[in-house]
């Protein structure tokens, strides 16, 4: 069969049709247009996958050991278990249980840098092969320009202080003419 042009009709359709599929985030997920304190998604959420991979490593297993003389059946069924079977458990065992929201651990970082806080920022990473959370909070001293600033990790599960770091603020603030709070955080 010839290769046949593309009627541009075709592909103005196509175009349009590409168009109207874009990705969004989840309602729990999207911060944007959100008013009030907002809750910071909990990380044993990684369990749910991890059982459907145990529960579809189970039902390879199964079907490899019921059909028998099946072309399609093979042993690749076993592989394909062992290796569902391993990111499950993973799944699993890096599902830890968010129990130190952002507020938690701004207290528990404010403690641990020994100067009355102003502005901080909370941010959520993950540490460690088993993918503990871990908060990550900046903190500035609460002087107009700020004299001090920390850096302190906090563990997202336990609320204890994994790291700090304070330091006497390098930042050159002189040209904000000591006004600091209009925009510039």
């Amino acid at each position: 069969m010839a290769d046949q042009p593309i009627p541009d009709d075709a592909r103005a359709d196509d175009a349009a049709s590409d168009a109207d599929v874009v990705d969004e985030l989840p309602e729990d997920l999207d911060a944007a247009g959100f008013v009030g304190p907002y809750l910071f998604p909990n990380n044993n959420r990684r369990r749910v996958p991890g059982y459907l991979y145990l529960a579809v490593a189970a039902v390879c297993v199964a079907v490899w050991a019921l059909v028998d003389d099946s072309p399609y059946v093979n042993d690749g069924y076993l592989l394909a278990a062992g290796l569902l079977a391993v990111v499950g458990a993973y799944q699993l065992v890096s599902g830890w249980n968010l129990d130190v929201d952002e507020q938690d651990a701004l207290v528990a970082a404010s403690r641990a840098v020994g100067f009355p806080v102003g502005h901080a920022s909370a941010q959520m990473g993950w540490r460690g092969l088993l993918s503990r959370p871990t908060w990550r909070i900046l903190l500035y001293s609460d002087e107009n320009p700020p004299a001090r600033r920390g850096l302190v990790l906090v563990d997202g599960v336990d609320g204890t202080i994994v790291q700090h770091f304070v330091e006497d603020n390098p930042e050159d603030w002189s040209e904000f003419d000591g006004d600091v709070s209009a925009g510039h955080e």
